[in-house]
């Protein structure tokens, strides 16, 4: 017999004669066990009911999932409203990082914030993160101009990735591996349900009395809503609790956070502004470029060798690198992560420029897709603890975004809108059937004390790869675009400021002139920069067919239960 704390790292016990190790998910009380089984049966017991009342949970979740919804809505909801922001507040140059800000601003603070989970109250972090998400959107909603909205949208995206990185916590606390899955799966449900609804709730508020802003305003009323929920009911818990507060502080990798951060704002700057604000050969993103190469290599440097910092404090588990499971269920997590981005961004603009949609009747025509990638976001997660083996759910993943991708990338004025559903579909089974696996998978594949770092590491590959694509496809869509514009419109005595006000979808004399041979000309041009940008889900798809097939054929330790 042995007595079990969550202090040790590891622990011994007697099972068969012989003296095991054990380096595992530790109970947070003191218990005695008599043998490994007994040690997998309470490691397995859900540990909600000891420590809360069920009818507190659900009101624990209700708050979960609503934050997730609220991050994944200001994830995408700008996808609809940057035609209206662009009216009211100009600068097209900037028009990108009303999308862009969001992402980066949560990417910058994930392996930060993820390191704080580990050490600090996870009740005032959660709290904290919301009422920066709330600030960030009222400085949205209110914004005077360009540079305010960036502004708020990076708050926004810091305070986001706090709550949604917050539920994840709660769930690998307060849940056994057994119902882990489920609850993963409700919060992805939640969270990729409010992505694919950002453009139509967006939409909607940019063609009513109430206007754009309330898109950002309405976070405000939900969140005072369950305000109570928040403060009231959530339970605390405290990782190192008889640890000082500055004792902990000290002890963060402030060198790898800053740097993390440095390298993905420097990459989106440099890619946004590149060829649109600045020409490719001007010394100015020459010099970024500069900057953010020496920037990565310091990282990483100082991430191998753990400069400033302990292999144990470091910002990013590089342990995980050596890894080929981690390694291949970020890469196959980002695949997801840039296809869902990408359809929920330019399908709505495809059929804005094809069939003149308003704002609103476009995000609508989403439905397919939101419906079927919800549907296999649950199916999956539920689906997991059954199958065991999470290889095939990517294998199959990568193939239906594939198909689904490539055909989408052969799609022009004519092509019948039946047909552009059925793409959506096919695209949306391989997005949705492994949005969320990876951060079960990853949990269950790791020691205890690596838990924080598993969800942190796929929460990167989830919304900085989001970041990402949405950078590299702006930058497409703005100088692709605008040089199928010149190629199609040469002679027609258009400025490059009205091209770009056409790529933008502003009121242009592009578009609005009367000319319909003109019209159709930019049209088939700014649909022909949009097919390049969907190579991005289709080499997304190839990578998780391959991410798949090169994974472990293994089942993962995840049952099923009526908990």
């Amino acid at each position: 017999m042995v007595t079990l704390n969550s202090y040790n790292l590891t622990w011994w016990v007697y099972t068969n004669n012989q003296l095991r190790s054990i380096k595992d998910l530790a109970p947070v009380t003191e218990c005695e066990i008599n043998s490994l089984e007994e040690y997998n049966q309470r490691r397995l017991t859900p540990a909600t009911p000891s420590l809360i009342s069920q009818w507190q949970w659900g009101f624990v979740c209700l708050g979960l999932y609503l934050g997730a919804l609220l991050y994944g809505l200001d994830t995408t909801i700008s996808a609809s409203v940057q035609g209206p922001i662009l009216a009211s507040l100009g600068e097209i140059e900037k028009l990108a990082w009303v999308g862009i800000g969001f992402p980066l601003g949560s990417v910058s603070v994930i392996l930060l914030l993820g390191w704080c989970y580990t050490v600090f109250e996870i009740k005032y972090l959660m709290i904290g993160s919301i009422v920066g998400f709330e600030a960030g959107s009222a400085i949205c909603g209110a914004a005077p101009n360009m540079n305010a909205m960036i502004l708020g949208r990076v708050i926004a995206g810091i305070g986001g990735a706090g709550m949604y990185l917050g539920g994840l916590t709660y769930i690998s606390v307060f849940t056994s591996l057994k119902t882990r899955p489920l609850y993963n799966a409700l919060i992805g449900l939640c969270w990729g349900l409010g992505c694919i609804l950002g453009p139509i709730i967006g939409g909607s508020f940019s063609v009513s009395s109430a206007s754009w802003r309330f898109a950002f305003y309405i976070n405000l009323p939900l969140a005072a809503l369950l305000s109570p929920v928040y403060i009231f009911l959530f339970p605390k818990h405290n990782a190192q609790p008889q640890t000082p507060g500055p004792t902990k502080l000290a002890r963060i990798d402030w060198v790898g956070a800053v740097l993390n951060a440095t390298v993905f704002t420097l990459f989106q700057v440099v890619l946004t502004f590149a060829g649109s604000t600045w020409k490719w050969n001007q010394a100015g993103p020459i010099a970024l470029w500069v900057v953010f190469g020496a920037s990565l290599i310091t990282f990483v440097v100082q991430q191998v060798f753990s400069f400033f910092t302990t292999p144990e404090r470091r910002i990013f588990p590089i342990h995980f690198l050596k890894s080929r499971t981690q390694i291949l269920l970020y890469t196959s997590t980002a695949a997801s992560s840039a296809g869902l981005v990408i359809a929920v961004y330019y399908l709505p603009l495809f059929f804005q420029f094809t069939r003149g949609d308003s704002a609103i009747r476009a995000s609508v025509r989403l439905l397919p897709f939101i419906t079927v990638t919800v549907f296999f976001i649950m199916f999956t997660g539920g689906l997991l603890p059954i199958l065991g083996r999470y290889s095939p759910l990517y294998v199959i993943s990568g193939v239906f975004l594939l198909i689904g991708s490539s055909l989408m990338h052969t799609i022009h004025i004519g092509t019948a809108t039946g047909a552009i559903y059925g793409y959506e579909v096919l695209a949306a089974i391989g997005i949705g059937a492994t949005m969320q696996v990876a951060y079960s998978v990853s949990v269950a594949k790791v020691k205890h004390h690596d838990t924080q770092n598993a969800i942190g590491f796929i929460n990167v590959a989830q919304i900085g790869t989001m970041a990402i694509a949405l950078s590299i496809a702006a930058s497409i869509f703005q100088n692709r675009g605008l040089i199928n514009l010149k190629e199609a419109l040469q002679g027609y005595g258009f400025s490059e400021q009205e091209l770009r006000g056409a790529l933008a979808g502003a009121q242009s004399a592009v578009l609005m002139g009367g000319d319909m041979v003109v019209k159709t000309k930019a049209v088939e041009a700014i649909i022909k920069t949009m097919n390049s940008i969907w190579i991005i889900p289709i080499v997304a798809g190839a990578v998780s067919f391959v991410s798949g097939a090169l994974m472990k054929w293994e089942k993962v330790a995840l049952t099923t239960t009526s908990a």
